[in-house]
């Protein structure tokens, strides 16, 4: 009996070695992927290809689906956003500006200073997050218990209504407070010559 209590102890710093072996290698795949932007996408794409096959085939797991569609629209917004909200910046500003008792304020003009575009969501997370989030949905599509039946075609049509107000809104954003959340889109390019 006295044996096994004492066992314990080496029992659990073996897991906890494991785990920490486990976790410093799957660290340093992340690390390893985060320069290779195309072929993380690619893998991301072909794990999603191979959950919408699941679905089709098994013709079930609806509601994962939708559940999957939302939370990667929600990442896409998040993406999109800028980190610091123009209209919270303009309110902050203006209560900095109004309260002259602080040190010397630099004179701040925003038509002519450069903001460079900060995410809310930088892609390395936005890709980890939906490929967590496609291969767990994958994983969830193998259990009957979440197999839950819906009429589908309601679902399809309500992501539909939500993305189309949705990214309406966020481009009215991005319209109103002039910014463009791709980075190489309207940028000048220089030869190399």
């Amino acid at each position: 009996m006295m044996d096994e209590i004492s066992s314990t102890p080496a029992l659990s710093t073996r897991a906890a070695g494991l785990f920490g072996t486990l976790q410093l290698h799957y660290q340093t795949l992340l690390d390893r992927s985060t320069p290779h932007t195309g072929p993380r996408w690619g893998a991301t794409g072909f794990l999603m290809f191979v959950f919408m096959l699941r679905i089709v085939f098994a013709q079930g797991w609806y509601i994962i689906c939708y559940a999957l569609a939302i939370y990667l629209l929600n990442l896409f917004l998040a993406f999109l956003t800028p980190k610091i909200d123009p209209e919270m910046a303009e309110e902050i500003e203006e209560a900095e500006a109004a309260d002259e008792s602080g040190p010397g304020l630099l004179p701040v003009n925003n038509d002519d200073e450069f903001r460079p575009f900060i995410r809310r969501l930088p892609e390395f997370k936005f890709w980890l997050n939906s490929t967590k989030a496609v291969l767990i949905s994958l994983v969830c599509s193998f259990f009957k218990v979440l197999d839950i039946p819906v009429y589908w075609p309601i679902l399809l049509f309500y992501w539909i209504f939500l993305f189309i107000i949705t990214m309406r809104r966020q481009i009215e954003h991005m319209i109103k407070y002039r910014y463009v959340p791709f980075a190489n889109f309207g940028k000048q390019r220089y030869n190399r010559s």
